[in-house]
């Protein structure tokens, strides 16, 4: 059964790909980090379901608007695991900030 979820986070995470590549000499705002989680996360899905079709036979496309909303949330979840690495790291030393030699 393939939810409308996992398209909407497959989709991000083709979004995130294309983002991190045109930015991976410079990737300062770990994109890599977010496109890995969502690739992660679109591929255990993907598993799951797939082994759960298999075995139990059920319907392959369910369009409701929970799953829509299931898939935003799951992205949702994606964002605030990068944006916890984003804030560990401080790649602009914003919440670190060096003291200036005087």
């Amino acid at each position: 059964m393939i939810y409308m979820w996992l398209i909407v986070i497959a989709f991000a995470a083709v979004v995130a790909t294309a983002l991190w590549y045109s930015k991976a000499e410079n990737d300062k705002y770990m994109l890599k980090f977010l496109s890995l989680l969502l690739w992660g996360a679109t591929i255990m899905v993907f598993v799951d379901h797939a082994i759960g079709y298999l075995t139990e036979g059920s319907e392959f496309l369910d369009m409701s608007i929970d799953a829509v909303v299931l898939g935003f949330v799951m992205v949702l979840g994606a964002l605030i695991l990068w944006e916890i690495a984003l804030l560990l790291k401080d790649p602009k030393q914003v919440i670190r900030r060096r003291p200036s030699p005087r």
